[in-house]
This record gives C-alpha cells, sequence and structure tokens, in this order.
C-alpha cells in the first residue's frame, strides 16, 4: 500500500501534541513550504518527498503515513523513547529430553 497520509505533529501551548492530517501533498504544500526533496532515506518509500521548513521529516508512521514533527517534539518523543525501559524477557526452558530405557 502505498504511502498517502502526511501527518504533521506539534506541540499546543498547553503541552499537549496536535496532530493534522492531509490526504494529499499538495493539500500540505498549500500549508508548509517546501525547501528540499528527501534523496538518502531509508525507507525508499520516503524518498523524494518533500523536506518542510521548521519540521523534521519525511518519517514512516505505519504502513501508509508520512510524518513530520516540529523540533520540540521529535526531541522530547526521541528522548522518551530513548529512556524507555522495555520489559525483561524470560526464556522458557525447553521441555527435558525424553531418553529410551
Amino acid at each position: 500500500m502505498a504511502k498517502d497520509t502526511f501527518r504533521i505533529v506539534t506541540r499546543g501551548a498547553d503541552g499537549t501534541l496536535h496532530t493534522r492530517d492531509y490526504s494529499k501533498q499538495e493539500s500540505l504544500l498549500r500549508v508548509h513550504t517546501q525547501i528540499g526533496v528527501d534523496d538518502c532515506s531509508t525507507d525508499l518509500g520516503l524518498r523524494g518527498l518533500p523536506v518542510l521548513r521548521g519540521l523534521i521529516g519525511p518519517m514512516p508512521d505505519g504502513k501508509n503515513v508520512i510524518r513530520y514533527e516540529s523540533p520540540e517534539v521529535f526531541e522530547t518523543l526521541t528522548k522518551e523513547w530513548g529512556v524507555s525501559k522495555t520489559g525483561r524477557r524470560t526464556r522458557t526452558q525447553p521441555p527435558p529430553e525424553m531418553s529410551p530405557t
């Protein structure tokens, strides 16, 4: 499935995250200024997409969403992701081998 939703994530004055989705690149570019084109993403589906003034991105966000974040949101979410601890995984013991008697 092609990436067809453009998502802008910013933070409001009250500290809450604000998300705005655009269904077409043209509607996104009416609101935001393009300053370049992504030409080095490891996600080939993002190559050729616009780089926007004042936003970090494009980056994948699910199967069909292209995400851009304000620098403050990017920094905050990256720090939260970096300090989050994953739960310890326990290994299940293999069943004891049965020896023929």
